[in-house]
């Protein structure tokens, strides 16, 4: 049985090969195929590997989308089809308006309000007019083939095979789809960060009553620094999206080729998931990797020539532009002393059990306007302001080319290339190594034009408060000379053009850890970029400090393997503790009967905490003991004390990667920190040296699997970001941290050396068998051996092979 199903496979990939080598007449007819395909219709075959990893073998890429997308809905046909409900607008009629909408797509919180901005989107046909575009500010035509196979594949599934997730299985809203909902579904991941941000108050702003107009109403006040920090943050440090990678130059590894390690950090669960596969058109494509859900394309991944990941970055995706409104007529702004009528796109929403909903939005020249820049920044539209949001990637649809470019890349200068042309990354960095030993950071993306001359000139009262301080350029939009203008190399005008991007070539390592371009590599910063990609000179994150110690020690070691990535991944060391908890263990102690005093006034016995916290190891492995209890008090910790006053030794930029340090135990809020933390586990029941993972888990298949790893702001690489629920008793399952993790080399051979590990799994069904497996590895810190060339896919024992096609 095993030998004839090897010669089933190897016919099919002689088939494919074959299909691949025709000459240049053939191949043109092959074009004319992706177009007009036969009346046979799209078809790939999907080789299965352990783990229920597909390997899709496709002859064009058109079939290579329809494969793609047949193997993803066998997989999430529930979250995919979820999310084609919101990309509809669709949600409040099958889930009701006051619902909440998830967060997958966009930051609304509702479904009315997802529902007004999709919808609206769709009406607008935006997507239809993208894709109109030559590319590269359109789609390609193979990218085009790509979205149209992956629908024909999503709609022959669900054609073809039953559902049997209980999330969705006999729903009214699994539907099929078309090429426009794929890239529709492009186009909303990469408006994510920007418009789809604001989608509460693009749909919300209203112009002012009459009378209030006609007063001019109360102008906006100027908030301070520190509010206009923590908006920022609320907005674009969304713990929601992060992620660690580096890559090694070839003279600090055991044989002078690239290596690189990726750790994206991203939700569990829903729509934001990785799912796993290798594409494959013989002679033309080969790569393997993670595609965000509903897309076509590897997002992360490697070749047999190159590996690349992303981190999310910095730099701020869109701006603001203040208007300067008609007296006589709130929706009519000037431009250099001429009226300009605001667009009114009036949408009308279906709602279940309810009257449709018809709301008004109001579009300027530079985009929606919007009322709130955060909850404690508001942006009134008054008679005489009112702010409309710019946000370029509300228009890229380009994202899938540039990956694409990625995937038949043969070296860090071909990322680079494709980064150039197509110019469709939108709020990621990218970190990449090649086979022949180079090292590649940049931070490459789709960002709002906006020079520190122009913010200079062009800010308004609020804008020279905004942009120092977080990047956040609001300009003044009377003026025609405050227009974003076009760079040289730029694809589409009012973005920056290649030459400006902060980017390091072929260092020792080139690390990030969402940190700014600065600290790349700590003997070689970047500087001399504008403001919206990030700071320089400024404090580290934890995560970044503890990294840099981390991959600069191992460069400086050299002989590094795939091996030592392995390692790195699952280190699971804290900064946070190496740095603090030996001062925390002393503080504790010295406290004067054992005894300190809560936030509610409390005392409490924190006696036993003092040793616990000294025999800590300083990891958050499963089995730490400590790691929980200092965990919660740095929580509590950075809430009572202030970032100002929480080292003795401050900031220095001239040792970035080791200040500030030396804790501050005299601050006033530590002892409260303390004792909130021992009372906030004795309340819920938890042992103060309570090992990690009998507390830190997800419960699968009935069965509670121990989840290593820490959180972000300890400075953990490896990070996990439980819930606290203090009524539940403790950390509830854990929602988010490491997902696609891939660890990459060379060898002498033509395979890479990679291994991966999905972390949540391939599959969100309940009754999948790919549902935890990839989960319990996680568990127990083990990694999957990566299947590339043919003689390891067909080596399988697990191998399964399905031919699927389109029903007549």
């Amino acid at each position: 049985m095993r030998s004839r199903l090897r010669r089933l496979v190897l016919g099919a990939t002689a088939l494919f090969t074959a299909a691949s080598a025709l000459p240049a007449a053939a191949a043109t007819t092959d074009q004319r195929a992706e177009q007009h395909p036969s009346r046979d219709g799209m078809s790939a075959v999907i080789r299965y590997t352990e783990y229920g990893i597909p390997h899709i073998l496709a002859k064009n890429y058109a079939d290579l989308g329809f494969g793609t997308g047949w193997a993803q809905a066998a997989d999430e046909v529930c979250t995919l089809a979820d999310g084609f409900v919101t990309l509809r607008g669709e949600r409040s009629r099958y889930f009701g308006a006051d619902a909440p909408a998830g967060g997958d797509l966009s930051a609304a919180r509702t479904n009315l309000a997802s529902d007004l901005y999709f919808r609206g989107v769709r009406e607008s046909r935006t997507v239809e007019k993208l894709l109109a575009e030559r590319a590269p500010v359109g789609p390609s035509r193979e990218v085009r083939n790509m979205m149209r196979g992956w629908a024909a594949g999503y709609n022959a599934w669900l054609k073809q095979k039953k559902v049997t997730d209980p999330a969705c299985a006999g729903a009214s809203w699994v539907r099929p789809v078309t090429e426009l909902d794929v890239a529709a579904r492009g186009l909303a991941i990469a408006s994510i960060s920007g418009e789809g941000r604001f989608v509460e108050t693009i749909t919300a702003a209203q112009p002012p009553a009459q009378g209030t107009a006609a007063s001019g109403a109360r102008s906006a006040r100027t908030p301070g620094a520190k509010a206009v920090a923590k908006a920022a943050d609320e907005l674009w440090g969304d713990p929601g999206m992060g992620s660690n990678a580096v890559a090694f130059r070839g003279d600090t590894t055991a044989n002078g080729r690239g290596l690189l390690l990726g750790n994206p950090h991203y939700p569990w669960d829903g729509g934001r998931r990785f799912w796993q596969s290798q594409q494959t058109i013989p002679g033309e494509l080969n790569v393997s990797g993670g595609s965000l859900l509903g897309t076509p394309a590897i997002s992360i991944g490697f070749n047999a020539h190159v590996a690349w990941s992303h981190t999310v970055s910095t730099g701020i995706p869109a701006n603001f532009h203040q208007l300067t409104l008609d007296p006589a007529d709130p929706t009519t702004y000037l431009v250099d002393g001429r009226p300009e009528r605001m667009r009114k796109r009036t949408v009308t929403v279906a709602v279940k059990d309810g009257a449709p909903v018809t709301r008004t939005q109001w579009w300027t020249r530079y985009g929606p306007v919007v009322t709130s820049l955060s909850p404690q920044v508001p942006l009134p539209w008054t008679g005489k302001t009112a702010y409309a949001l710019n946000d370029p990637n509300a228009a890229n649809l380009r994202f899938a080319d540039t990956s694409l470019g990625f995937s038949k890349a043969r070296s860090t200068g071909d990322v680079l290339a494709s980064l150039d042309r197509h110019q469709g990354i939108p709020w990621v960095n990218t970190i990449a190594a090649d086979r022949a030993g180079h090292s590649l950071y940049t931070q490459s993306q789709v960002l709002p034009r906006i020079t520190d001359e122009l913010a200079g000139r062009c800010s308004t009262e609020l804008g020279r408060t905004t942009y120092p301080a977080s990047g956040i350029a609001i300009l003044d939009g009377s003026r025609g000379d405050c227009a974003l203008g076009s760079d040289p190399g730029a694809v589409v005008p009012g973005i920056f053009g290649p030459a400006r991007m902060p980017t390091l070539k072929n260092a020792p390592y080139a690390e990030n850890s969402n940190g700014t371009a600065w600290m790349t590599n700590a003997d070689r910063p970047l500087t001399g970029y504008e403001r919206i990609f990030g700071t320089v000179g400024t404090q580290l994150g934890l995560r970044t400090r503890g990294a840099i110690e981390d991959v600069a020690a191992m460069a400086d070691r050299g002989g590094l393997t795939v091996a030592d990535l392995q390692r790195q991944q699952f280190a699971n060391r804290v900064p946070a503790g190496d740095l603090a908890a030996g001062d925390v263990a002393r503080a504790c102690a010295a406290l004067p009967g054992g005894t300190a005093t809560g936030s509610d006034g409390k005392a409490v016995d924190v006696s036993a905490a003092c040793g616990v916290l000294k025999a800590w190891d300083r990891t958050m492995d499963t089995g730490s003991r400590g790691a929980l209890l200092f965990d919660r008090f740095w929580r509590r910790l950075e809430q009572a004390v202030p970032a100002d006053r929480l080292w003795k030794v401050p900031f220095s930029a001239t040792d970035p990667v080791r200040t500030p340090t030396t804790l501050n135990t005299d601050a006033p809020g530590f002892p409260t920190a303390l004792a909130d933390a021992v009372a906030e586990l004795r309340g819920a029941g938890i042992g103060l040296d309570a090992p990690l993972g009998a507390h830190q888990f997800v419960v699968r298949d009935g069965q509670r699997l121990p989840v290593p790893g820490g959180a972000g702001r300890l400075g953990v690489w490896n990070v996990i970001e439980p819930t606290w629920d203090a009524a539940a008793g403790g950390y509830t399952e854990v929602p988010f941290g490491s997902s696609h993790l891939q660890a990459v080399g060379w060898d002498g051979s033509h395979c890479p050396v990679a291994r991966t590990l999905l972390t949540y799994s391939q599959s969100s069904n309940p009754k999948s068998p790919h549902f935890a497996d990839q989960t319990r590895l996680f568990s127990g810190e083990k990694w999957v051996t990566s299947r590339f060339c043919e003689k390891d896919i067909l080596s399988s024992p697990k191998l399964k092979v399905v031919r699927v096609r389109e029903p007549r």
